[in-house]
């Protein structure tokens, strides 16, 4: 049942919140043309009921997600439908949100460089949220894997090498987001890191070997800077 509620718009007009009070709400985030829209379709294929909300131009997915003893968890997947475009998102954007994925493109620097702004700005509307960073467009040069990208453990969050195109991580960055929302829903915490590694046991061992690489990466670096000191 969904919950009703609303926010005012900036010309005083209401946007309805889609979200029910029991869905578990997944926002994505990045600079425009990373494949936000590409990565949520290819995760849902012709399994969701696509809403536009024209007022603020956003896209809103349904999907059932099937918990492993079988319970169905209602989801709400948020897509910015180009008002990225603006350099910032309505602020009923991040409304309620569980979790969400900063996509970046791995052909264009800039987009890299523009996690920062996306990261500060989720952090001033909905603080602490579990949130996964994934480099997207990987088959254009599969090489670009062996670089390092060190937003995502600097910040303590967990990084994927994704494909919309041949759907690489796709379905695991999606359904390990809707669990770490399912678990932030039930418990708000501000260390996600350690909620990432609680689902190690849950998740794929070529996942869990991703994630145990980002927590090599940042003992690393804390060790190089605890040596400059």
């Amino acid at each position: 049942m969904a919950d009703g509620a609303s926010t005012s718009g900036p010309q005083g007009e209401e946007l309805t919140l889609l979200t029910g009070s029991d869905a578990i709400k997944i926002i994505l985030l990045g600079d425009s043309a990373v494949g936000k829209s590409k990565l949520v379709e290819r995760f849902l294929l012709d399994n969701y009921k696509p809403h536009q909300l024209s007022t603020y131009a956003l896209t809103l997915y349904r999907y059932n997600f099937k918990t492993q003893d079988a319970k169905t968890v209602a989801c709400d997947i948020w897509d910015t439908a180009g008002q990225e475009r603006f350099n910032s998102m309505h602020s009923s954007y991040y409304y309620r949100a569980h979790a969400c994925i900063m996509v970046f493109d791995v052909t264009r620097k800039v987009t890299y460089k523009n996690l920062e702004k996306w990261y500060d700005e989720l952090q001033d509307n909905c603080k602490g949220i579990p949130t996964l960073v994934v480099a997207n467009k990987i088959d254009i040069d599969y090489k670009v894997t062996s670089k390092s990208f060190n937003f995502a453990a600097k910040r303590k969050l967990p990084f994927f090498f994704v494909s919309a195109s041949d759907g690489t991580n796709v379905v695991k960055i999606f359904n390990m987001a809707i669990m770490a929302g399912m678990r932030w829903k039930a418990a708000p915490k501000d260390d996600f890191y350690q909620e990432v590694l609680d689902l190690l046991g849950e998740i794929s061992m070529d996942t869990r070997k991703q994630l145990e690489d980002a927590v090599k990466a940042l003992e690393d670096e804390k060790d190089k800077d605890g040596e400059g000191q």
